[in-house]
């Protein structure tokens, strides 16, 4: 009986908490059992057989003459290194090259239930490309079948997926916004910009972003000079002291010469230099050469019009003869070209300042994963492939990860700062440049100490 409380106790809880809830629970029952006055020397009172009804093995009979403080350690002991098995549910970290059919045939899960969850996930598209560092928590029935699967993506971002009814599934965004922690990192360009700003830990993608918003202004490779100076504030995203691995860059300061390059990010999300002018490039508002008719529009809150259930439809459907040229609607890179059962051929690509767009159910690719493309640049041809219901182009925007509606949305029009809040947007200005010179400073002064010391 017990151990059956134990497993329910498992899946209420979340797997961090598990360790903690649990030594609570035995320090109270222990308290319960003891009488104050016999705590330390009290034996025979079924401490014993407690310990082992909740899964820890080769506890020694002397546990009953232990103080209850040593007790309650060697509990919390075994509890770190013992986890209490539930033969419902499996837990598997992801690697490299790993699929959803193959994980599901490591648990004797039949291609029936990967196309099931598949098929619930056909509007996030979470599951297509699976990272090392994501895990999956699946909970079984006692036939072996799945009822719930969690995809753990990072701190602040999970995905479960449950049984609704006996052939379909249905999903549920479980977001923790988490905290931003500000970071400045300042450091001389010697060689390559790319190779001085990977050595103050600026990483690949950061210095592709400052690269993209400055690459209007200068050449890296060719105009920046030896001895320039940059300085870079991020921040990184923190959920319960664990980090997600997002961040993003909020101001940049470039001193090459005469010539000082700024950005600072406003509260649209978008970016400006220190005078408040836009340094974005402007989206257009759909990914075709003319305008066409909608025959769906973006509705998270769509009810599905058989099961009745809600459905999202997180993108914006045109109806278009298969073979119409889809264009891209800003500069950005080809993250993913996949061909998904439901989704059919698709394209997503990123833009600059946490802009996504998805194209779904093409006929042909025109461009590879990995490349550049241009505002205006055509990328794929219009289609009918996957589960769909006619040729039409499913079109998806989203910001900071997010799902928005592409025909409403605020999206960058390379207008100057507003003027409402030009004040607080130089307010901050002059705060953000104080602290990243004096970070510069201290960063100078802690390189000249190591050349001091190397010689």
């Amino acid at each position: 009986m017990l151990n059956s409380f134990f497993v329910d106790f498992r899946r209420l809880f979340p797997q961090g908490h598990q360790r903690l809830m649990l030594l609570c629970l035995v320090f109270i029952t222990l308290l319960l059992l003891w009488p104050t006055s016999q705590r330390s020397t009290q034996s025979g009172m079924g401490v014993l057989p407690l310990l082992l009804s909740i899964g820890l093995q080769q506890a020694p009979e002397q546990l009953d003459q232990l103080p209850l403080n040593e007790l309650v350690a060697w509990v919390d002991d075994k509890l770190r290194t013992e986890p209490i098995e539930d033969p419902f549910t499996k837990i598997y970290n992801i690697e490299a090259g790993d699929s959803l059919s193959r994980i599901f045939s490591r648990y004797n899960l039949g291609y029936q239930t990967v196309q099931q969850v598949m098929a619930a996930d056909q509007s996030l598209l979470a599951l297509d490309v699976l990272h090392p560092g994501n895990r999956l928590t699946l909970q079984l029935d006692e036939a072996g079948q799945l009822q719930s699967m969690e995809l753990f993506i990072h701190a602040g971002k999970k995905v479960l997926y449950e049984r609704v009814a006996a052939d379909e599934f249905a999903y549920q965004e479980i977001i923790d916004e988490g905290v931003w922690r500000k970071n400045i990192l300042a450091g001389e360009i010697f060689g390559s910009f790319y190779t001085s700003a990977q050595r103050v830990g600026l990483s690949d993608t950061d210095i592709y972003n400052i690269n993209q918003l400055f690459k209007d202004r200068i050449d890296f490779s060719r105009d920046i000079q030896a001895g320039a100076q940059f300085q870079v504030l991020r921040s990184e995203n923190f959920v319960e002291e664990q980090g997600t691995g997002q961040s993003r860059i909020e101001a940049i300061r470039i001193l090459n010469r005469r010539q000082v390059l700024t950005a600072f990010m406003h509260d649209d999300g978008q970016y400006y230099d220190a005078n408040g002018d836009s340094l974005e490039r402007a989206f257009s508002r759909i990914p075709l050469q003319n305008n066409v008719r909608v025959s769906s529009h973006f509705n998270p809150r769509r009810l599905h019009p058989i099961t009745k259930r809600v459905s999202p439809h997180n993108g914006t459907d045109f109806p278009l003869p298969i073979g119409t040229p889809i264009i891209a609607p800003a500069d950005g890179v080809v993250t993913r070209i996949e061909n998904h059962p439901f989704a059919g051929k698709y394209i997503e690509i990123q833009h600059f300042g946490g802009y996504k767009t998805r194209y779904l159910h093409l006929s042909r690719f025109n461009v590879q994963r990995g490349q550049r493309v241009t505002r205006g640049q055509r990328i794929a041809l219009s289609g009918n492939t996957g589960r769909s219901t006619g040729p039409h182009l499913h079109y998806e925007l989203h910001i900071n990860n997010r799902p928005v509606n592409p025909m409403t949305a605020h999206i960058p029009l390379a207008r100057p700062v507003p003027a409402e809040s030009r004040a607080a947007f130089a307010t901050r200005v002059k705060q953000l440049t104080a602290e990243m010179e004096q970070q510069s400073e201290l960063a100078k002064q802690q390189s000249a100490k190591e050349l001091v010391a190397a010689d």
